[in-house]
């Protein structure tokens, strides 16, 4: 059996769209959760695939390797990946910035954009995005909120919402790669590995020959608007092609810079198998 993680936001459904639509394969079995759930299950051996963090494979990459062609991430503004604040970012040094504990990615990618980016060096405080209680509400001049979480909230009028996606492509001309779907290696299963990379190649372009049907369908489910939840599926990219890996390597030199990777990790995709496009 291979246990498949699923990223229980919207991001992710359009790779995974067939299988949760029509049921999973046999030999496959769905596991749900946030991004933080999952990259802490793949590393303890509890699933066996997943869309993980980008920076989860710098973390691990002697035990994962990548499904080649697939990816979630943007050339621009993302619309689910927002630091809200009540202050100018240049106003935020040695102030407080909540970072939620699903998120690992878009975590190391404000701590770039803030302590390279705009040379600011605030203080971090971890929250869950699944309590009531606002951070901003207990003194927290900025709080980052991602997912479903971000993209349905409005702004309050008294804040302003940074789209991370946008800040990394004007200050690198790079896109943003925020997962991977990422494997906990093992020679004796590559062919059931293989296997499952076919199925989710196939359910995306099953996703995008029946994009607005699904975005109806699927309104409710992700309490959006189906012509906001289409239009925000086509603004994120699917594809795992060379200009998406110039940016992830960009980001992982990042990474290193800031202590958060000790290494730019070497690309290693599937025995047999090499990146699309």
């Amino acid at each position: 059996m291979i246990r498949l993680g699923d990223i229980e936001y919207s991001n992710c459904y359009p790779v995974h769209a067939r299988l949760i639509e029509e049921g999973p394969p046999p030999g496959v079995q769905l596991v749900r959760g946030t991004p933080g759930e999952l990259n802490a299950a793949l590393a303890a051996g509890d699933i066996d695939v997943a869309p993980c963090s980008s920076i989860e494979y710098a973390r691990h990459a002697a035990e994962y390797r990548l499904m080649p062609g697939l990816a979630i991430a943007s050339n621009g503004a993302v619309g689910s990946i927002l630091l809200e604040t009540s202050d100018a970012t240049d106003r935020l040094d040695g102030r407080t910035v909540a970072i939620p504990t699903a998120s690992a990615t878009s975590v190391v990618l404000l701590r770039g954009l803030l302590e390279e980016r705009w040379k600011i060096k605030p203080k971090y405080v971890w929250y869950d995005q699944r309590a009531a209680t606002d951070p901003a509400d207990d003194g927290a001049s900025a709080v980052l909120r991602i997912g479903d979480v971000a993209l349905k909230r409005g702004i309050p009028a008294d804040r302003r919402g940074i789209d991370l996606g946008r800040e990394w492509t004007e200050w690198t001309g790079l896109p943003f790669v925020y997962a991977l779907w990422q494997v906990r290696w093992g020679a004796d299963r590559a062919q059931a590995y293989d296997a499952l990379h076919d199925t989710l190649l196939a359910s995306y372009r099953w996703f995008r020959d029946n994009a607005a049907d699904l975005a109806h369908r699927r309104a409710q489910t992700f309490t959006v608007e189906d012509g906001r939840l289409l239009a925000y599926w086509h603004s994120l990219e699917y594809v795992l092609d060379e200009r998406l890996e110039r940016g992830l390597v960009a980001f992982y030199a990042l990474a290193v810079r800031l202590g958060e990777a000790a290494a730019v990790p070497e690309l290693r995709w599937l025995e047999g198998e090499r990146p699309s496009g």
